[in-house]
């Protein structure tokens, strides 16, 4: 089951919705940022999870829809189970973290010195501004009422760009040094 099912099927844990209300919550959480969540993929992801008895339709919008005809969902016995079971497993799996600076870090001695320190120091710049980032997508999680728990998630990838960050610093001078690559 894939992180966009388990994020269904947990934000659904509150109560009943309809795609656009689990989308916009998803959105809310900053899930496309760290959960690799295909926003057009959610509706799709509904219906099926309804056809294998883990959602259940529970309105279709209707008059107090505006007309528009929302697809109402709620999870099922079933569909908390799939959750609960797959959330465990989603803390005990250990997955690689699949990064496109891995693969630049495994062929920066193909770059001529002065480009290698260049393409560093924007990096480093990149994350620095990437802070600011974190800063403000966590006071607007906050002012539109997201639990403090999203927070965390936040908080790790501030982690992971501060360890860059520090890694690059030191790289700079290390490259200076002609001691990498």
């Amino acid at each position: 089951m894939t992180s966009t099912r388990v994020m269904i099927l947990g934000v659904l844990l509150d109560g009943p919705l309809h795609g656009y209300e689990v989308r916009k919550t998803l959105e809310l959480w900053g899930t496309q940022h760290w959960a690799n969540i295909a926003f057009g993929s959610i509706y799709h992801a509904l219906g099926k999870m309804a056809q294998e008895g883990l959602l259940e339709v529970v309105g279709d919008g209707g008059p107090s829809d505006g007309g528009r005809g929302r697809t109402v969902y709620a999870i099922t016995p079933e569909g908390r189970a799939e959750f609960d079971r797959r959330l465990r497993e989603h803390w005990s799996e250990i997955m690689p973290i699949v990064d496109p600076f891995q693969v630049a870090l495994t062929f920066m001695d193909r770059l001529p010195k002065a480009d290698l320190l260049a393409v560093v120091r924007e990096r480093t710049e990149r994350l620095r501004v990437g802070f600011a980032s974190f800063e403000r997508a966590r006071n607007a999680k906050r002012a539109a009422d997201a639990p403090r728990h999203v927070d965390e998630c936040l908080a790790l990838s501030a982690a992971e760009y501060r360890a860059q960050l520090e890694w690059l610093e030191r790289a700079v001078e290390r490259i200076e040094r002609d001691d990498i690559p």
